[in-house]
């Protein structure tokens, strides 16, 4: 039987940045739980470079509890490491390497567990899921919950492992990314006034989104169990033109919203939208017919709010031994899972202030004290 120390060692060894494939890394998974005698699916993308994990075990039927990470990490070029990142190095009591943190460490407690759980004459079934890509929009999970809608048995609750320092966390805000193209007509500088220029009027744009994070900023706007507590805009990219002397006729850049769980980022989007269509749209077409402002969305996941009165709320409790219940400012997979009618909770070893850094790591005391939550669980599961 390995321990979960054992086996962050070997997930750490596979480059699972979400640029690559993490097919190795599933497929050890795989192998693993067959050894076990857990028999699992997998869910491919649909080049078949990347596959979602599905495994469940214990009694047939509705609900359980699910447990679910995610495989892939982010990319380490540009940072300082003073360790391997892909070789798992022990240090005064903590293990460093890429996604010791987020989150190899809650899926080798998770698989550490196995054996516990298969010991246990289960009352309810035991769900296992990991996925792919979380760390560029929550994607490859999307396919697993649209297979997981087909069936007739669905687990009640999941517990997502995402590094909270094993404190109960029951909320995040949502997000969404969106693209913005502003096609202008381009002309001699001379002669600005004859073209549309296009970094001009995403100046506009980007001033109005400015504004509308104002007025969601706004005192009776707040939430205070999130920090900070109101809906955030922020434009992160912006491109355009070529050489001075030339009114561009292009201009690209990005922005982000992300709102509170009770806030539609959509909203926000159609509202931008409505200004640069009627307000915009028509005086750079007085000038050249074919002027244009496009939004294109490039990214997006729910927020999450789970009842702190819920069956998963009491259960993470009692798993944590805390009603301490917090929010975290970055999102997971629990509001997509939410939305597919699968209450979730946020709790896992680690912490994300390690995470997506130069040197992440873990300790192996917050190992521990996973491995003794999910031992908790399944005592709790044999009732």
């Amino acid at each position: 039987m390995f321990t979960s120390r054992q086996l962050l060692e070997k997930l750490v060894a596979f480059d699972t940045t979400s640029r690559e494939s993490n097919l190795a890394l599933i497929d050890f998974v795989w192998r693993y739980l067959n050894d076990l005698g857990v028999s699992g699916e997998l869910i491919h993308n649909a080049e078949r470079s990347k596959a979602n994990l599905y495994a469940r075990l214990g009694p047939a039927g509705d609900g359980g509890v699910m447990l679910s990470g995610h495989s892939d990490v982010v990319p380490v070029e540009g940072q300082n490491w003073s360790v391997p990142p892909f070789t798992l190095t022990e240090r005064d009591g903590k293990l460093y390497g890429r996604g010791t943190a987020d989150m190899k460490g809650y899926i080798a407690c998770m698989l550490a567990a196995v054996p516990h759980f298969l010991a246990q004459p289960l009352k309810q079934p035991l769900h296992l899921a990991i996925s792919y890509d979380e760390e560029v929009g929550c994607l490859g999970v999307r396919t697993l919950l649209e297979a997981l809608s087909q069936r007739p048995e669905k687990p009640s609750i999941c517990l997502i492992g995402e590094p909270t320092e094993l404190q109960p966390v029951l909320g995040h805000k949502g997000k969404l990314g969106v693209r913005c193209e502003v096609k202008g007509a381009a002309c001699h500088s001379a002669y600005a006034p004859q073209g549309v220029n296009a970094i001009e009027y995403a100046a506009q744009l980007v001033h109005q989104l400015t504004a509308i994070g104002e007025r969601l900023a706004q005192t009776e706007q707040h939430d205070t169990r999130f920090d900070p507590p109101f809906t955030t805009v922020q434009t992160g990219i912006i491109r355009g033109g070529t050489v001075l002397n030339i009114v561009p006729a292009e201009c690209v850049f990005d922005f982000e919203v992300r709102t509170l769980p009770q806030h539609d980022a959509q909203a926000v989007a159609a509202e931008i939208d409505t200004f640069a269509q009627s307000e915009l749209v028509p005086r750079m077409q007085s000038i050249a017919a074919d002027s244009a402002i496009r939004f294109y969305p490039i990214s997006g996941y729910p927020g999450l709010l789970t009842d702190a009165q819920s069956d998963a709320a009491r259960l993470i409790a009692y798993l944590t031994q805390s009603s301490d219940f917090s929010t975290v400012a970055f999102g997971t997979e629990g509001g997509l899972f939410h939305q597919a009618g699968i209450p979730s909770v946020i709790c896992g070893p680690g912490s994300m202030a390690q995470g997506h850094k130069p040197d992440e790591f873990i300790s192996i005391a917050q190992l521990d004290a996973c491995d003794a939550m999910l031992q908790r669980l399944a005592a709790w599961m044999r009732q």
